[in-house]
Order: C-alpha cells, then sequence, then structure tokens
C-alpha cells in the first residue's frame, strides 16, 4: 500500500490531498464530494467549448449562403448568376463554319482535336460580327508554349521543345503553320493564317 501524507494546512495542496489517505481504500461519501470539489477548472473548460461552438454556429448560419449545399457542394444561386453572363465563347462548330481552309489544315495535323477557342481566346463576338471585331494577331511563342513547353509531368510521347532553346527567340509560326505543326518541304506547306474570305 501507498501513502500520501499531504499537511493539512498547507493550501497550496487540493483540499482532497490535505489528509492522510491511502490509495486504493474506501472512502466515504463526504470524501469522495471532497475529492471533487476541486472540478471547477473542468466546468470553466465544459462552458468555454459551448460558447465556442455556439459562436461557431451562430458565424456559420451568417456568412454561409442559403443556397449552399443545394445541388452539392457548391452555392446553388452559382447556377443562376452564371448562365446571366454573356456568352463569351462561340464554339469550333461556328468557327469551323466561316473558316473551311482552316478545317482543311488541321485535318492534316495533330491539332485536329484542339478546339479553335484553345489557342484565340473566347470569340463570341467575332462570330457575332465578324466584320467588325477582328480576332488579335497571336503571339505564337507565348500561345503554342503553354502546351507544348517541355516538362517532365507530361507524357514522353507529346510534343515538347524548350523553347529558349528550339526557337532562338522566333514565334513558332516562323517555322510552323500553327494550324498542321509538322515542318514540311516548302514547296508544299501554304501558310492558312486568315480565314475564307
Amino acid at each position: 500500500m501507498t501513502l500520501i501524507i499531504v499537511p493539512r494546512t498547507n493550501t497550496q495542496y487540493p483540499r482532497s490531498l490535505r489528509k492522510l489517505t491511502r490509495k486504493g481504500a474506501p472512502q466515504s461519501g463526504a470524501e469522495r464530494n471532497r475529492l471533487f470539489k476541486d472540478v471547477e477548472h473542468l466546468v470553466r473548460l465544459a462552458a468555454v467549448m459551448v460558447i465556442a461552438l455556439v459562436a461557431f454556429l451562430v458565424l456559420r448560419a451568417a456568412v454561409v449562403p442559403h443556397s449552399f449545399g443545394q445541388y452539392g457542394h457548391y452555392r446553388g444561386d452559382a447556377i443562376a448568376e452564371i448562365a446571366g453572363r454573356p456568352i463569351a465563347h462561340a464554339g469550333h462548330e461556328v468557327c469551323e463554319a466561316c473558316h473551311t481552309d482552316v478545317v482543311d489544315q488541321k485535318k492534316l495535323g495533330r491539332h485536329l482535336v484542339v478546339p479553335c477557342e484553345a489557342c484565340h481566346g473566347a470569340l463570341a463576338r467575332h462570330a457575332d460580327d465578324p466584320a467588325s471585331v477582328k480576332p488579335p494577331k497571336l503571339d505564337t511563342a507565348v500561345v503554342c508554349a503553354r502546351c507544348h513547353e517541355a516538362n517532365s509531368a507530361k507524357p514522353k510521347g507529346f510534343p515538347q521543345v524548350a523553347t529558349a532553346d528550339h526557337s532562338g527567340g522566333l514565334a513558332c509560326d516562323t517555322c510552323h503553320q500553327p494550324h498542321r505543326p509538322k515542318i514540311e518541304p516548302v514547296a508544299e506547306t501554304k501558310p492558312v493564317t486568315e480565314g475564307k474570305k
């Protein structure tokens, strides 16, 4: 048996230990009550946790939109907001209806599966009024590098170049035709950058 001896008058020890007790010895009801008199700190901790939980729930109710979670883990109202924005992309079918010569070039190369607006940007305004809205000339040194800059994360079979070493500062369309980038003998290469007039 272990004896714990604590002076009854020393206030630095809790009241429950201020008497001679034997560990494991049965305690009377009064002794048990005295043992739990020093749990005020646990009650304060529980009160702080309850207050923090209530504050979190009130703050969440105030900050999280009411439509959040309506259709999934996002705001349900976002669908109507996005649908209300003006259309920016025309779609490759609209581009191909006018620029049939470019489609013919793309069919001969690997860029057939690349949508027009992936490189040229959103062109719905140009599709609506082709005479007055002219798309800007692309900087192919920047546009082509978005996909073809060498990167170890890309598949090995994907055409990649270190643009600083490959082009010597020249734009890609100096040597390559963007819609059919494979370099072929000069006699067969016909640059097509403008649409059918």
